[in-house]
């Protein structure tokens, strides 16, 4: 456990649109290098969730806090940096090419319009060395064939990896991932769970050479098999648990049930579905059954078994 080191904490948060309780007390801490799957039913708060550690929708309640590599930490109050997100709908600039929609944001992070106009040469250098880093980016996740294309030259899969590169190059902290997979079919969805199994797998290489591991990603899905293959770990919020028990008269809103080690697999693996099965049922049994409310401890092992040794990967 002295390896791993925090980088997103979920401490006490809580929201409520009016007298709409959506989250009560999420408490959740990522570590580096982990890929971690969330999953819950619909109307949950998966996605209030995510608009809290973005920034763009603060918690009423508690608070959400990025621990940089540098050891700084900083409590989240608005979008920054350090934190990337990317949506089910990717958004790409259908007038630059994938090399160009990838570079773009360092443009803007490390160039002003002025620069640009006035500094032309410095600029082009500064533009050449941006687009080096997109293409080396978009060779790593299978699309070298594809840095010059415009994003309707390209299939739906290919514009989603697109947009994961645009996120990476900016180097954030943790990559949120919205049901990035959902709009795809499931040949093309298969190729983009390897892409992350891929990464995963460079984490756990740079964690055995004593470096850091470059990529955290929170991704929400809800396809219990995909959180089960591409994760370390799975993660449930609900909104059935036994809130009577401890002492509330109406559901104060979605908590974390499920917290859990998830098996690891390197690319290429056969997904093992037989294998899947208990856990898909303990998860659907804690979080997804309305007539089954049960303590919103119960399931919760992740730390208790990583304190143990059983955690495989980066976790290991």
């Amino acid at each position: 456990m002295e390896k791993l080191s925090p980088v997103l904490e979920c401490c006490g948060v809580s929201h409520w649109f009016g007298t709409n309780n959506v989250l009560h007390e999420v408490d959740l801490k990522i570590l580096r290098g982990e890929i971690v799957s969330l999953v819950g039913p619909s109307g949950c708060g998966k996605s209030t969730l995510l608009r809290a550690i973005i920034g763009t929708h603060p918690p009423c309640k508690g608070k959400v806090v990025v621990h940089n590599i540098d050891g700084s930490a900083n409590t989240v109050t608005r979008p920054g940096r350090d934190r990337g997100i990317v949506y089910q709908r990717y958004t790409l600039y259908p007038f630059l090419t994938a090399k160009e929609n990838v570079a773009f944001g360092l443009m803007l992070d490390q160039s002003s319009l002025a620069g640009r106009l006035f500094k032309y040469f410095n600029w082009r250098r500064l533009r050449k060395d941006h687009l080096q880093q997109a293409e080396e980016l978009l060779v790593k996740l299978k699309l070298g064939a594809a840095l010059n294309l415009y994003p309707h030259e390209m299939s739906g899969g290919m514009c989603q990896r697109v947009a994961i590169a645009q996120a990476l190059i900016m180097k954030p902290e943790i990559l949120l991932l919205d049901e990035p997979f959902g709009a795809l079919d499931e040949a093309t969805r298969e190729e983009l769970q390897q892409m992350l199994l891929s990464l995963y797998a460079e984490n756990c290489l740079m964690q055995r050479e004593g470096k850091e591991p470059p990529y955290t990603v929170l991704m929400v899905t809800h396809e219990l098999n995909e959180a089960i293959y591409v994760s370390d770990r799975v993660v449930a919020l609900s909104q059935y648990w036994d809130w009577q028990g401890v002492g509330h008269v109406v559901c104060p809103g979605a908590t974390i049930v499920y917290d859990n080690l998830a098996p690891v697999f390197q690319p290429g693996d056969q997904r093992d579905y037989v294998a899947f099965e208990t856990q898909r049922q303990t998860i659907r049994n804690a979080a997804f059954e309305p007539d089954i409310l049960q303590d919103s401890q119960q399931f919760k092992q992740f730390w208790e078994d990583v304190m143990q040794g059983k955690g495989k990967g980066v976790l290991a």
